[in-house]
């Protein structure tokens, strides 16, 4: 490999190659390519190990690049940023710019575990639908959802388009605006299964998230949902003027 050797000016070596990987990000279609390996990259910048890792480091720490532990580095694709708000994956990403697109994987009838049952306050016996869809935006898998819905206040519930919002469909059809929801986030790595089914390249990080919706006093949904912890990121806004029962949960 040819030395592109980094000059010895004021400006440090490793914010020097921090800018040129920076820079080699931009490149359209460059997502998940490797950025080559530390050794390369000392050859054709004639630097020490440590500059290119304290580089690396930098632009991981930023989200524009990525480490898979015994495969090397990549460059991460761009990030969709969601505020921390009530919506559907559909109103989110059109209010956005990105044309949303939902794959139904699987709707069904089934008494649900006794976690969610509980969640969405049904009685011993009732059965809730089950439906299982992948959300895409822009061409690219975002997340698979796991979603319940209780059949005594969504009857017929699969008769009707669930590629498109249920916000939406609730209001519309069932008179169940949706107002409010409760919502956990945590990291987790994908499983096999995610990862077949999103196409994740191997070792992506998933944000998860439990969310139970409400129509005034009726729970109406209770959902899990993986999105891609390199494509997606939430934005939240605090008040230090905000008792602890009223920040973000």
């Amino acid at each position: 490999m040819a030395s592109d050797a980094l000059s010895d000016g004021p400006i440090p070596k490793h914010v020097q190659l921090r800018e040129i990987l920076r820079e080699a990000t931009r490149i359209e279609g460059r997502a998940h390519t490797p950025i080559g390996s530390e050794r390369e990259l000392m050859v054709r910048y004639d630097v020490s190990r440590a500059t290119v890792r304290e580089a690396i480091g930098q632009l991981v720490n930023e989200g524009l690049l990525y480490r898979v532990h015994g495969k090397g580095t990549f460059v991460a694709a761009e990030r969709v940023e969601s505020q921390l708000h009530l919506a559907s994956f559909t109103d989110d990403m059109r209010r956005r710019g990105l044309e949303p697109k939902t794959r139904v994987l699987d709707v069904s009838l089934d008494r649900p575990p006794a976690r969610e049952s509980a969640m969405l306050g049904l009685a011993n016996g009732d059965r809730a639908w089950r439906l299982e869809r992948l959300r895409i935006a822009a061409g690219d898998v975002m997340a698979l959802e796991l979603g319940w819905y209780p059949e005594p206040l969504l009857p017929g519930l699969d008769a009707h388009d669930l590629t498109e919002s249920l916000y939406t469909l609730f209001s519309e059809v069932y008179g169940l605006g949706v107002d409010s929801a409760q919502q956990t986030v945590w990291a987790e790595s994908a499983d096999d299964r995610r990862i077949k089914l999103m196409g994740l390249p191997v070792g992506i990080p998933l944000l998860a998230f439990r969310r139970t919706s409400s129509a005034g006093h009726h729970a109406v949904e209770h959902t899990l949902s993986w999105y891609r912890g390199d494509r997606y990121q939430v934005n939240m806004s605090l008040d230090r003027r905000m008792s602890p029962d009223q920040l973000p949960t």
